[in-house]
């Protein structure tokens, strides 16, 4: 039987659960405009620190030398302009950390310019982010121009996240999306000048698309999240699988499926791209320092070591598998209270986790920022389901009895 607590005596005490109930209910009237308010000031704080404080991270050379290598045959000049542009676009103290490691690999590639050019096949796959950025360059510099991307980036994942959520009338539950964002190193996407948040942008519009039911829409935006990162064909293929067997019309989805499809294998012979395993070779195993005509013999040993070494490093360095295990939590909790995800949205959430396994599997490697484009969409998913529960536990607790036992004379 409920009670209720004694009435405090206390002055402090009566002026601390009187400042709590106001708090509460203010909240409670302003919930929706609140959340949304202090996640766009999320959202435009990590905006602000991604162009503020970008993060020069080694990516930059090779995406740069990439976007304008139809204007620089000569391999040697072609290293120049790459080494040259980002030595004028960050700090001495960070072009000196991309250039000397001791004599490791990056010092290596600072005074190679051939084995530099043998890396590039890895990354010109991804070539809708320097194609991007081979535009904006003439407007502004390579540099500031990846640092745009990131912005604009942030912003408009931002805001489809909120539309999301405004959707599903859970607009209250913004804040809790926000932290979801901070425990996926959100901020440290941002900052990095690599096509890993306009995928994840561009990812998070398509699926948002597909939820409301906007074919075309959806087909465009996962066709061009797959132009980002190539590697989101993994998904694509789980999605479509779980659709064709559930039997779930969703043509937009399986188009943008078919055209990844198609791409995928012109763009990796366009790109001169290694291969999958020469990739994982150099990614997992060894930086080996030259890729032109490097073709391992397939290796299950060193597979399978590669596979434990990077699942460690994810439980023990990165989020990405407890967030996984998070929303698998937050959709059995739902369930189990009676508030269950629609066939369509089910179906999408299961392909998203799924998604995950399959392409840690594919390409074992530990780094959150390849996963981030799968985290965020199912917290989006159990949005509606929770503010379902929500409303109904508050509607119960409106019509619970609180008993005050009273002594008998």
């Amino acid at each position: 039987m409920l009670t209720k607590s004694p009435a405090p005596t206390n002055l402090l005490d009566r002026l601390t659960e009187a400042g709590l109930a106001w708090g509460e209910g203010i909240y409670g009237r302003l919930a929706a405009p609140i959340g949304a308010a202090a996640f766009a000031l999320y959202i435009l704080l990590i905006a602000v620190t991604a162009w503020f404080l970008p993060d020069a991270n080694w990516d930059m050379l090779p995406y740069l030398a990439i976007a304008e290598e139809g204007s620089y045959r000569d391999v040697q000049a072609l290293h120049d302009y790459a080494y040259g542009t980002v030595r004028d676009g960050v700090s001495a103290g960070d072009y000196k950390a991309l250039i000397d490691d001791g004599g490791g690999f990056r010092s290596h590639m600072a005074g190679n310019a051939a084995d530099f050019h043998s890396l590039l096949g890895m990354y010109r796959i991804k070539f809708l982010y320097t194609e991007i950025v081979s535009t904006m360059s003439p407007v502004m510099s390579p540099v500031e121009a990846m640092r745009a991307v990131s912005v604009l980036s942030v912003l408009l994942f931002g805001a489809i996240a909120l539309l999301w959520l405004r959707s599903e009338g859970a607009l209250a539950l913004a804040p809790v999306a926000g932290a979801v964002l901070i425990m996926a190193e959100f901020g440290d996407a941002a900052r990095a000048a690599t096509p890993d948040l306009l995928c994840s942008a561009l990812f998070l519009g398509g699926l948002f698309a597909y939820v409301r039911g906007r074919q075309v829409a959806a087909a465009v935006l996962l066709f061009l999240a797959f132009l980002a990162r190539p590697d989101n064909i993994i998904f694509l293929a789980v999605f479509v699988v779980l659709l064709v067997a559930f039997r779930q019309k969703a043509w937009g989805a399986l188009a943008g499926f078919a055209a990844s499809l198609v791409a995928y294998f012109a763009i990796s012979h366009w790109a001169q791209h290694p291969g999958w395993w020469p990739h994982l070779w150099f990614s997992s195993i060894d930086q080996h320092y030259n890729m032109n005509g490097f073709d391992p013999p397939f290796s299950a040993d060193a597979y399978l070591r590669t596979f434990a070494v990077s699942l460690v490093r994810a439980v023990s360095l990165n989020s990405w598998v407890g967030i996984s295990v998070l929303a698998l939590a937050g959709w059995y909790a739902a369930s189990r209270a009676g508030f269950k995800l629609d066939r369509r949205a089910g179906i999408l959430f299961a392909a998203l986790l799924l998604g995950v396994l399959a392409k840690f599997t594919v390409f074992p490697i530990h780094d959150t920022r390849i996963y981030f484009p799968n985290l965020i969409p199912p917290f989006l998913l159990l949005a509606g389901p929770f503010m379902a529960l929500w409303a109904s536990i508050k509607g119960h607790r409106a019509a619970v009895l609180h008993v005050v036992p009273v002594d008998k004379p």
